[in-house]
């Protein structure tokens, strides 16, 4: 790997992290998942930073960097820095200020979530592939039942979803493992499974996404970096990146793109009938 020559463009570059990631030992593994989940800190941080970030040594790091390709981090942060030049999206910058005057009060924790949930939101255009977005409504619309899974925090988007589109008359079913009940056979042919995760993954949601998967049944996915498990197995893929104020992120953006996963599901639907 250290003969390759380095990415020449982002897409190079997510497309070569998704390759080399399933292989890489656990510290690397470590740095392939912070970078694939932190993109936007690339331009705009220094080695060390991003070391701490992934918690490993800057060594190790630095290794990373050329198992991909590059000579070092500074190759590695040209391209992010020429790919973002004159607007790269530095979320920590914009929530430095708050952060600084938060006193702790209810009013600056709101004031945090709400810049966090705007941030998050102004960047779901930039982190949606239109073309993957198109797909997805396409397999959505055209299942005989779509199955819905997504647990812990992932779960609010799931029922909030499983909520709208039979509100549209679209079938869907929520697999919640509730009881520690799952109902994989109620997949069936014909039908599609839409799952939702991001990192931490969740083992349940991921077990049954190559279960179904291994069916010949469309699984199609939320998920945040292009790492995630579920990329390996799903027919299409949507990523979504959230912003987070400490160490909670809310879930604005990805609402966002449920209630137009909804709508678009539904007015096809409607369409045909």
């Amino acid at each position: 790997m250290d003969d390759l020559l380095p990415p020449e463009s982002i897409k190079e570059f997510e497309t070569r992290l998704l390759e080399i990631s399933p292989d890489l030992p656990k510290r690397l593994k470590q740095c392939a998942d912070f970078v694939a989940a932190n993109q936007d800190r690339i331009a705009v941080s220094t080695v060390a930073e991003m070391a701490e970030g992934a918690g490993v040594q800057s060594s190790a790091f630095m290794r990373f960097c050329q198992i991909l390709g590059f000579s070092g981090f500074s190759e590695m942060q040209r391209l992010f820095r020429n790919s973002y030049a004159g607007g790269w999206p530095d979320y920590n910058t914009r929530l430095h200020h708050l952060r600084e005057s938060a006193s702790g009060s209810a009013s600056a924790l709101l004031a945090e979530f709400a810049e966090a949930g705007r941030t998050s939101l102004e960047s779901l255009l930039g982190t949606i592939d239109p073309l993957a977005l198109e797909d997805v409504v396409r397999i959505l619309s055209q299942a005989r039942m779509i199955h819905i899974v997504g647990l812990r925090r992932a779960f609010a988007v799931a029922s909030y979803l499983t909520y709208a589109l039979e509100k549209m008359q679209v079938p869907a079913m929520l697999h919640s493992s509730v009881g520690g009940l799952v109902t994989p056979h109620a997949i069936r042919e014909g039908d599609v499974l839409l799952a939702i995760t991001f990192s931490p993954y969740s083992a349940e949601t991921v077990e049954l996404t190559e279960q179904i998967s291994n069916r010949n049944i469309p699984v199609v996915a939320i998920t945040d970096t292009i790492v995630s498990p579920l990329c390996r197995v799903a027919k299409q893929s949507l990523l979504i990146s959230e912003v987070d104020f400490g160490a909670f992120r809310s879930l604005s953006a990805t609402l966002c793109l449920a209630m137009t996963l909804a709508v678009a599901v539904g007015g096809n639907r409607q369409e045909k009938v």
